[in-house]
């Protein structure tokens, strides 16, 4: 049975919360909106045909211009700590909750983002433009291709209306689907407001919807905190396995279910850079590969902070934080190990990780080919290390520390065809790099979409040779080096 689109089945659990937790509101229609793009998988989560999503009412319901009859849309509030300051309110300035469809795993809310003014737009004009949307649409499915727990992208529509960013740009809409947008700044706001009852309604809405073993802890809300803290730490050590890099972990930004959420100006990691900034705008270095595991811990004593109120004593919030630091250190290193190929833990482990990237880094090598390149080595002959070692300026230290490896292979008794093919499924070969999405946004641009479509499918299956795609695991060209990315969208 077709599915119309004013006729969207939609609930909206958010809204069942009292009217100080967000705004209700129409979003703003844009002009002849057109179809930029559609997540097949994602549409099939909810029960979405992808082929009638090109149809007119659809695309008018993608943008905003129609909206579902059983649709009540709104605006959360929620504040936050922005690069460590408090920022105080801000909320959904230019997303809007159309409401949650059942999925097979649950029920996810689907938001406009990009659809108009809100109460919290404060300066900004509640729009998105084509360039951000197409990167947030493209990445939010790349990273769920990799296994990393994220917001996912149902469509990207575009209009051709002007919005003035540094130059100007023209409009677009993205649909994107979690199970809830609920974030780290959602608690903060009713925390530096004094107002403890809203506080408990949230944590309570939050436990009994996703979290429903927690509300038999002998404390629930520390047991929130424990769990949430938790979650985090294993989505940064996701992050830093694949040399993901978020560039603006504000608490506004950090999902309550430990998902990664709103992506703005971020990038992959090319030429190994432990320091490296993807945020242009980030000028103090807050942001780097190197610090989201410690602003992660950060941002989880924000959190604690704000549910001290409901756990009731420091200690017991202290409790709950200090899973941060083991949760993350243990996931970190079984995904380096997977990595690597190595089935078993031994004591030198952490030293081969170390010398590793500390080889990466002297000689600048591209993150994403050197793991890939690594499956491909050879225990018994290192004759073969070719390919892998001309990655590196400095070969006699590749070679040291692949002497090094092979020992650690040849101790559990490695097995070079075996360990390349489960390598190969944690390595991926085909990472959004940043040059990759501004050749499908030029084409965009310009009405041409077929670049969309073609990266969206190839970033769908990262881990497969796809020799017929070669061309999208290459280095980036040199023009991409003057490609800068920021907090404007």
């Amino acid at each position: 049975m077709t599915i119309t689109a004013a006729k969207l089945p939609l609930d909206n659990s958010f809204a069942s919360l009292p009217p100080a937790f967000y705004t209700r509101l129409m979003p703003t229609p844009l002009p002849a909106p057109y179809l930029v793009g559609v997540s097949d998988t994602a549409a099939a989560l909810v029960g979405l045909d992808p082929a009638h999503l090109n149809q007119s009412d659809y695309v008018d319901l993608l943008t905003g211009n129609l909206v579902p009859e059983q649709s009540q849309p709104l605006a959360a509030v929620y504040s936050g700590h922005q690069f460590g300051v408090w920022a105080g309110q801000l909320g959904d300035g230019r997303a809007i909750l159309l409401g949650n469809m059942d999925s097979a795993a649950g029920p996810l809310e689907l938001q406009w983002k990009g659809a108009g003014l809100t109460p919290y737009s404060r300066m900004g004009d509640g729009r998105a433009v084509l360039r951000s949307s197409i990167r947030e649409f493209l990445c939010s499915e790349a990273m769920h291709a990799l296994g990393i727990p994220t917001s996912r992208a149902l469509s990207v529509t575009g209009s051709d209306q002007g919005v003035m960013r540094e130059t100007p740009e023209t409009a677009a809409v993205v649909v994107r689907m979690a199970p809830t947008f609920v974030r780290f700044g959602s608690f903060e706001h009713w925390f530096y407001q004094n107002k403890p009852e809203q506080l408990r309604q949230l944590a309570d809405y939050v436990i009994d919807r996703f979290y429903p073993p927690l509300r038999e802890a002998a404390n629930p809300y520390q047991a929130l905190l424990e769990e949430v803290t938790r979650r985090t730490a294993h989505l940064i050590a996701h992050w830093q396995a694949v040399g993901f890099m978020h560039g603006v972990m504000n608490t506004d930004n950090m999902s309550i279910l430990g998902q990664t959420l709103d992506y703005g100006p971020f990038g992959f990691m090319e030429a190994f850079d432990s320091q490296h900034i993807c945020n242009h705008t980030d000028q103090q270095g807050r942001y780097s590969y190197a610090m989201q595991p410690q602003i992660g811990h950060w941002n989880c004593y924000a959190l604690g902070q704000a549910l001290l109120p409901l756990i009731g004593e420091v200690e017991a919030a202290q409790a709950a934080l200090d899973v941060y630091q083991p949760a993350f250190a243990n996931k970190i290193e079984a995904l380096l190990r997977a990595k690597l190929g190595l089935t078993t833990e031994q004591e030198g482990d952490h030293a081969l990780f170390d010398a590793m990237f500390a080889l990466m880094q002297a000689n600048s090598v591209d993150f994403t080919q050197f793991f890939r390149a690594l499956g491909k080595l050879q225990v018994a002959d290192p004759a073969t290390d070719a390919p892998l070692r001309d990655q590196f300026l400095d070969r006699p230290a590749f070679d040291a520390w692949a002497a090094e490896y092979r020992a650690r292979l040849r101790a559990e008794g490695s097995v070079d065809a075996a360990r390349r093919v489960a390598m190969d499924k944690v390595n991926p070969k085909y990472v959004l790099r940043n040059y990759l999405a501004q050749l499908a946004i030029e084409k965009a641009q310009n009405k041409d979409f077929t670049e969309v479509a073609r990266l969206l499918k190839v970033l769908q299956r990262p881990f497969d040779e796809q020799p017929e795609h070669e061309h999208y695991a290459a280095l980036p060209p040199d023009w991409a080096s003057h490609l800068e990315v920021s907090c404007s969208s």
